[in-house]
């Protein structure tokens, strides 16, 4: 198993780890995919992953309901991405995913939070391509009608880096440009999507010592705890 398995091995436990947190990331992901697409999902590809997503959660279906409706109001706010880069103390690479109505709130937040912790707010382009961006499917195992090795060949084709088992299920890790081939194939070949999420995974690591890692993890713990905050990714080998 490859860099992407021991990435999501790592970050397993910290992710998602807030239910709260986690509610109000999908409530957001449907406003965006809503205002984008419209509220059906048949038609609505990114919505129907989204509604994956929420059942893996365990969100109910009555918040996605409300979360959907609220969204086709005219009225509600749209929320835009964004993303941040910088370095952490010791050189460490970050990047955070955000969703924001107030970017100028956002910024300021961010900014503050590496400024608290001794960490610099770059501009764009500064670090992203230190990450690759992907782009990962986890698939019911149940419903895959070939063996895992047949599998892995079909996917050739979508430039697929890794296809692994672990107890949840099937993972396939490929470039973000390949989401919605993916996903087509996928469903036309009526194999049970779980959930999906994009990733963006480190090409290089630091190694750091226990006191610096402590540092670093000061920064990434106070930009997870701000409610804009998706995602924090960072370079230091876990």
């Amino acid at each position: 198993m490859g860099r992407a398995f021991e990435f999501r091995k790592a970050r397993k436990m910290k992710r998602w780890s807030a239910m709260a947190k986690t509610f109000t990331r999908i409530g957001k992901d449907i406003v965006m995919a809503v205002k984008e697409g419209g509220p059906n999902p048949e038609s609505n590809s990114r919505l129907r992953v989204i509604i994956q997503n929420a059942k893996a959660a365990n969100m109910p279906k009555d918040n996605v309901a409300r979360a959907i409706k609220k969204a086709s109001d005219k009225n509600t706010e749209n929320y835009k991405e964004v993303l941040f880069e910088g370095y952490a103390p010791h050189g460490v690479a970050v990047l955070v995913e955000t969703a924001t109505n107030n970017n100028n709130r956002t910024v300021a937040n961010v900014r503050a939070a590496f400024n608290k912790c001794n960490g610099n707010l770059g501009t764009s382009g500064s670090v992203a391509f230190m990450f690759d961006h992907t782009v990962n499917f986890r698939i019911e195992e149940s419903s895959l009608k070939m063996d895992l090795e047949e599998f892995e060949l079909e996917m050739i084709e979508f430039d697929v880096e890794e296809v692994f088992k672990d107890e949840d299920g099937i993972l396939i890790y490929a470039p973000f440009e390949q989401f919605g081939a993916i996903q087509k194939y996928l469903e036309e070949n009526s194999l049970d999507i779980l959930s999906s999420e994009f990733e963006r995974i480190p090409t290089t690591t630091a190694k750091l010592s226990a006191e610096q890692q402590e540092e670093v993890e000061k920064l990434l713990d106070k930009l997870e705890e701000d409610d804009d905050v998706n995602q924090v990714y960072h370079s230091m080998e876990m």
